[in-house]
């Protein structure tokens, strides 16, 4: 078969330097293009869009650990084993990764995203800003994670219930009603389903305890982040 080589366009600058599964959505990175190929030219236009596609090669990972057949998505036994092109591991046959990130600006020859999951130095090898209207396809199926996006049922410990009564009296704010929607959607990381069963997360200034137990999220707690502040 005949083979292929491709050049880096530039690489990443990022303040991480291992690869974690996530919390990448918050992290700021710098795309330096290759100066010696590109000018500012080749990015005109581009700072019009507010986010861009980034394909770059995952070349820290180990080639001999490459999957060729089938595994467990991120090694959660919970989750079928898949072959490698049904999922989205970093352990593809040709190391390469694929996200659509903020993109935060344009100076130069220097590409600012936010949440473009690469670490620091890794090769990209190619930038396309993200059309609405062509790649986001709301009818797209998901696959095997059908049931992890399925709705939950959401109840309330009665300390928690008393809690969204007495401060949607006292500030105006329907508490439970958001925790509600936000918690049927399931927000929990995907790494973490299965492994782990309590969460917590933070809505307006109150701080929310939750469980997951067989497809039932239960508010377990809710309490102010500044507690010396009065209702």
């Amino acid at each position: 078969m005949t083979e292929y080589t491709v050049r880096p366009v530039g690489h990443v600058s990022s303040a991480r330097s291992s690869r974690i599964d996530d919390d990448w959505g918050s992290v700021e990175s710098v795309i330096r293009l290759d100066e010696g190929r590109f000018t500012p030219e080749s990015v005109a236009g581009l700072e019009e869009f507010s986010h861009v596609e980034v394909i770059f090669l995952f070349d820290q990972f180990d080639e001999d650990k490459v999957t060729l057949g089938a595994r467990h998505p991120r090694g959660n036994e919970a989750w079928p084993k898949v072959g490698i092109f049904a999922q989205r591991a970093s352990s593809r046959p040709n190391r390469l990764g694929v996200t659509t990130c903020e993109l935060i600006g344009v100076d130069g020859l220097e590409i600012l995203v936010r949440g473009l999951d690469a670490i620091d130095a890794t090769p990209v090898l190619d930038i396309k800003p993200y059309l609405r209207d062509t790649d986001c396809l709301t009818s797209a199926g998901f696959g095997w994670l059908s049931s992890e996006f399925s709705e939950m049922e959401v109840v309330f410990e009665d300390g928690a219930r008393q809690f969204c009564k007495d401060y949607q009296r006292a500030t105006g704010r329907l508490l439970a009603g958001l925790i509600k929607e936000v918690l049927r959607l399931d927000p929990r990381p995907a790494a973490q389903r299965g492994r782990k069963h309590e969460f917590a997360m933070l809505l307006f200034d109150v701080n929310i305890a939750w469980q997951v137990t067989d497809g039932v999220c239960r508010v377990v707690s809710c309490s102010r982040v500044a507690p010396d502040d009065s209702f």
